[in-house]
């Protein structure tokens, strides 16, 4: 059950274990657990909890006096994601630690807990596996579903909105920007001739006749214009911006800051956030450079091979 502070009591019966475990594989596992050095009794925060990968190897390390604070704005993945914390719930029994789920946005981390009240904040800017297989969020062109993108599907600008609404000029440098899509203004110019377009599998193909794969691309070539209007529905690297700036006062001393990135824009959002807060000896830089997976962890789960993991601790 959930209780007013958002709090889940796993009862014997397994009240939250009705849906079937997800299939999914966290990125950089071994990597998260070693740079966030998890402390029995201690508190920690997944900021973006997803299907609860990295969530159920931290809790079996924190104890019956630890806490996990858990945060996701997209209320399918947070459902799923207290299934399988039930079960493990069920595995570890007097040794579970206290869960508290928070169901919003990562960047309102100030607004529900205290300075320096935790040990260890974990986030994993990736698309969860859930989102990009499942074809009704329209996350992906690897099947055809409507324009969402939305992580919280509640509220906001769908991407269809995005896609049919925009001027030209504006959907063009959101794809530059975003995507990082040198042939922006071409594409820009086919989106609106071709409106409206209400699937996936229609923008892909849009994009994919006016932008074709370029030599030695080894991605789809609508690949940089879904990420770009991905980013824009969900604003993502103005969550990111706001984590950023509350994350380091919400750790306490010795605490660690674990980001995984996916990208260049969120890399270098990171990057320059950790380089700020080494100037100003607020935190240590654990991460000379990003890590990335091992060869074995690429070939097991290609999702990782373009993940950056960098990490910081608070002085």
């Amino acid at each position: 059950m959930v209780d007013e502070n958002g709090t889940v009591s796993f009862t014997p019966q397994g009240e939250h274990i009705a849906e079937a475990k997800p299939a999914h594989v966290p990125v950089l596992l071994d990597e998260v657990l070693e740079y966030l050095n998890v402390r029995s009794g201690g508190v920690y925060v997944d900021a973006t909890l997803g299907l609860a990968g990295h969530t159920s190897a931290i809790v079996r390390r924190l104890g019956a006096k630890g806490k996990m604070i858990c945060f996701d704005r997209d209320p399918e993945a947070l459902e799923k994601a207290k299934a399988r914390l039930a079960e493990v719930a069920q595995e570890l029994g007097d040794a579970m630690p206290k869960m508290v789920f928070e169901p919003r946005a990562f960047s309102e981390a100030a607004q529900a807990m205290k300075p320096r009240s935790v040990d260890g904040l974990l986030a994993d800017f990736g698309v969860s596996s859930m989102q990009l297989d499942e074809a009704h969020r329209g996350f992906s062109f690897r099947s055809d579903g409507p324009l969402d993108m939305r992580m919280d599907t509640r509220s906001g600008l769908t991407a269809e909105q995005v896609v049919n609404q925009f001027g030209e000029n504006e959907l063009a440098d959101l794809i530059y920007e975003f995507g990082e899509e040198r042939r922006s203004r071409r594409i820009a110019r086919a989106l609106v001739r071709a409106r409206p377009i209400t699937t996936t599998a229609e923008l892909a193909r849009i994009v994919s006749a006016v932008a074709p794969s370029m030599k030695g691309d080894k991605i789809h070539p609508a690949t940089r214009t879904f990420q770009a209007i991905r980013i824009r529905v969900n604003d993502e690297l103005g969550e990111i911006q706001s984590l950023l700036q509350c994350a380091g006062s919400l750790l306490k001393p010795a605490g660690r800051l674990v980001l995984i990135s996916f990208h260049s824009l969120e890399d270098r959002l990171v990057k320059d956030a950790f380089k700020a807060a080494k100037d100003a000896k607020v935190m240590e830089t654990l991460t000379k450079k990003p890590v990335v997976a091992s060869e074995q962890e690429s070939l097991r789960n290609p999702r990782s091979r373009s993940a950056k993991l960098r990490a910081a601790e608070k002085l």
